[in-house]
């Protein structure tokens, strides 16, 4: 659910003709690509590079909803699976899955990725645009899949490098919040897999192609926390002719909306960061009839788990008012349907992930980064699927998280934007669409040294090690 931003290049300036065809030139560029050269390494290997590629293509031109991303589960397993790993399916009770690729004794290194899509029409005019009406890939989350699936590759192709067990997780639900709580408690992810030693993740970014970014250390948190609601205000239908004998729940809620947006001002000191937003009104199906109820679906964005229980009951005290304001007939529903602490990632695993980016791409590439009040449920890794607040000094449990951003923005979009014209189309747009040229070979680099920084260094050395 993190706000980011990629560049919209229609088809014809990016010279690509058939999918084929762009994963072809992708994998011409990885020796010129910032970020194509893995650690202690020349550039990626052009196979595995063009693997990556056409696995984005593919996985953009195909996308899936939340809790539908049975195919998108399917690629990334297969891909895995090639790579050595052993992979299991339904982790949590949905698409969630699971690879290991184990490497002999050593730390064990959790790798994130999310799978679903979102609910938005495409608009790049790409000739991989995707073909699922109304359903498109607009956070960068197809992008993230093929980074991990190349890192994998990378780090399966290197095993006389490092020891460890590197472990993989496909999330469903990332947008809905869902996802990661119920990998980690219905699917008992620690319990089965083991207690990772470090978890880490990347996220598309609205920065130049070809660098990285991290929170400062001692800075505020990278995203906020987050609560999803779905509210339901009931009124009484009947003919729309007829208003005296109706109570309209249209009007109620579009009250409701209205002095929800003032909620934040009332609740909140002026320095306090926080944000309100209903994201959806549903009612009724004919302009003739006045429906029975209306549903509102908001979020709600903080930087403390204070703030977000205050900003909560502050807009059920709203809900509830209007409602009562109205003469509802009944009392309306106000349910918390996903919640996702503050992310604050662990500031001594982060000076060291850091420092291997800047080995790899050099200290000018890699960025610092001002918090968001974007939201993910990735926090949850670190505390384990238990709620609550992270807390300054880094998790609220015992696994530390390293999670930067990765920037997609092409050079030309980035410099026009930068000059004050067309702004670069962010994350949940329908124009989003990252620079994957200069943006994949990144984020695989960024992941398998990332990834080095936990696992032991090699070579394994015993016949157990490759087992």
């Amino acid at each position: 659910m993190v706000t980011a931003a990629g560049t919209a290049k229609d088809a014809d300036d990016d010279g690509h003709a058939t999918r084929a065809e762009a994963a072809r030139e992708a994998a011409r560029e990885d020796g010129r690509a910032p970020g194509g050269r893995p650690p202690g390494g020349g550039p990626l290997p052009r196979p595995l590079l063009r693997a990556a590629v056409e696995l984005y293509l593919d996985l953009h031109a195909h996308p899936e909803l939340s809790g539908h991303e049975h195919r998108t589960a399917d690629r990334l397993a297969a891909r895995l699976a090639e790579h050595g790993c052993t992979v299991t399916r339904s982790v949590g009770g949905g698409h969630g899955l699971v690879g290991v690729l184990r490497n002999g004794p050593g730390p064990t290194v959790l790798l994130r990725t999310e799978l679903d899509a979102l609910p938005v029409t495409e608009a790049t005019g790409l000739p991989y645009a995707s073909t699922t009406p109304g359903v498109m890939h607009a956070c960068g989350h197809d992008l993230h899949i093929a980074a991990v699936a190349g890192a994998v590759a990378h780090l399966a192709a290197t095993r006389d490098s490092w020891r460890g067990t590197v472990l993989v997780v496909g999330q469903p639900e990332e947008e809905t919040l869902r996802g990661a709580r119920s990998l980690l408690t219905e699917g008992r992810l620690y319990e089965r897999f083991g207690v990772p030693d470090a978890v880490l993740a990347q996220h598309a970014a609205p920065l130049p192609a070809g660098t990285l970014a991290h929170v400062p250390a001692g800075g505020p948190p990278l995203m906020a926390g987050s609560l999803a609601v779905e509210a339901v205000l009931h009124g009484r239908g009947g003919h729309a002719a007829t208003p005296h004998l109706n109570v309209d729940p249209v009007l109620m809620a579009a009250a409701t909306v209205l002095r929800l947006r003032t909620v934040v001002a009332e609740a909140t000191a002026p320095a306090e960061q926080a944000v309100l937003t209903v994201g959806s009104v549903r009612a009724g199906e004919r302009g003739n009839i006045t429906p029975d109820h209306a549903e509102l679906s908001l979020t709600v964005r903080a930087f403390t788990e204070e703030a977000l229980d205050r900003l909560a009951a502050a807009a059920e005290r709203v809900v509830r008012a209007e409602a009562a304001a109205s003469g509802a007939p009944r009392t309306p529903e106000f349910t918390v349907t996903a919640r996702s602490p503050a992310l604050r990632p662990d500031p001594a695993l982060t000076a060291r992930v850091r420092r291997a980016h800047e080995a790899l791409l050099g200290p000018g590439r890699v960025l610092d980064l001002a918090g968001s009040a974007a939201t993910e449920d990735f926090p949850h890794f670190a505390s384990g699927g238990q709620s609550g607040d992270a807390g300054p000094g880094g998790s609220a449990g015992a696994v530390p998280v390293a999670y930067w951003m990765l920037g997609t923005t092409g050079a030309g979009p980035w410099r026009t934007a930068r000059a004050g014209g067309t702004p670069v189309p962010p994350n949940h747009a329908p124009g989003f669409a990252p620079d994957v040229r200069a943006a994949l070979p990144v984020g695989i680099g960024a992941l398998a040294a990332a990834a080095r920084q936990v696992l032991d260094p090699g070579p394994a050395g015993s016949p157990e090690a490759a087992s």
